[in-house]
């Protein structure tokens, strides 16, 4: 790190960029594409002619970056590894809970601007933060570089592969998987929510086995609120 960053950073009085640019290594010429980044679609600014200024479009556009570049460091990383290990080890990683656990890391949450939010409404707020500062470094830099600092800053200082390849998240299949062994007759059922003060809606999911319901999850989309129920039967049942 040069004396000449050091002493910007000391001096800059802009927490947020201060906080950003010591993360990505280098201070942004333009700003407005990285405080969008940070700015939860409760604080939207409304403009003259209607449309809302967030960061959900660069979170859809680091969604798909991320995709790429994980995909990209694993296929070098396993070499001798086949498409369905990949395709896992991906998932694990980009899921909402490790976006969560990365993004809180980074110290992401204490930089987002958001006004009143539910409970609900903001359980990924902080990953999906991550992901549209990824769509910003995108915008700002190109893939080359949001490559090196998604690898360099996130991946290798955030993640041990050993302990991902061990866990597991797909509780849907494996609950299938018991049911099947034990001739079990699984059901799962699922409903939307739209009681909360946000136009999205909650996904609620049961499980019901031989008539009795085992668990019960909720989540911003079917799958999730499915894989939640799922974890929560494979617990009662105690085969995990």
């Amino acid at each position: 790190m040069s004396l000449y960053y050091r002493i910007k950073l000391v001096f800059c009085a802009n927490r947020l960029h201060r906080e950003v640019a010591s993360l990505l290594g280098y201070f942004p010429k333009n700003w407005d594409i990285y405080e969008m980044a940070f700015t939860h679609r409760s604080a939207s600014v409304v403009l003259a002619n209607g449309s809302s200024v967030n960061n959900e479009r660069l979170e859809f556009l680091g969604d798909a970056i991320l995709d790429a570049i994980i995909a990209d460091y694993l296929f070098s990383y396993y070499p001798n590894k086949d498409e369905g290990f990949l395709s896992k080890m991906r998932s694990k990683i980009v899921k909402r809970q490790q976006l969560n656990v990365m993004a809180s890391a980074l110290g992401l949450d204490s930089l987002i601007i958001k006004g009143c939010i539910n409970n609900n409404g903001g359980k990924y707020i902080v990953g999906n933060t991550l992901e549209a500062l990824i769509g910003a470094i995108y915008l700002d830099k190109g893939y080359e570089k949001t490559k090196k600092i998604v690898i360099n800053r996130i991946v290798k200082q955030l993640i041990s592969f050993d302990e991902l390849e061990k866990r597991e998240f797909d509780f849907k299949s494996r609950i299938i998987e018991w049911a099947q062994k034990s001739k079990s007759e699984i059901v799962f059922e699922s409903q939307e929510d739209y009681t909360g003060k946000s136009n999205t809606p909650i996904f609620i999911s049961r499980i019901v086995i031989d008539n009795q319901i085992l668990g019960e999850g909720r989540g911003t989309s079917k799958k999730e609120a499915e894989q939640n129920a799922a974890e929560q039967a494979l617990t009662y049942i105690d085969v995990k």
